[in-house]
């Protein structure tokens, strides 16, 4: 279910992001950062995310495998039980951010 990006992909919209950025008027880019500088936070950034939200699917997984009763993955209840487990960690991650 986690969202892979490859790396070209994740290039691409880092310079989607700063070509937004170049258009919108109240945005002003501090003196001394360059496009490939900004690039890199910005894939940095996509990385992270993706990588968080990777923990968290692999998280809900465990959790599904360690119940008493053994739920087939890709069942009915599989899919309940991860949309109600990472739903959790989700509203978790929202609470401190």
């Amino acid at each position: 279910m986690t969202v892979r990006l490859s790396r070209a992909k994740i290039n691409r919209l880092a310079d989607i992001v700063i070509e937004l950025l170049q258009q919108v008027d109240y945005v002003d880019f501090p003196p001394g950062v360059d496009a490939p500088a900004l690039r890199v936070s910005i894939k940095k950034a996509i990385e992270k995310e993706l990588h968080m939200y990777q923990e968290i699917e692999e998280k809900v997984i465990q959790k599904i495998k360690s119940q008493r009763k053994t739920v087939v993955e890709g069942s009915r209840e599989w899919d309940i039980l991860f949309r109600k487990y990472y739903n959790e960690e989700i509203g978790k991650l929202d609470k401190t951010l």
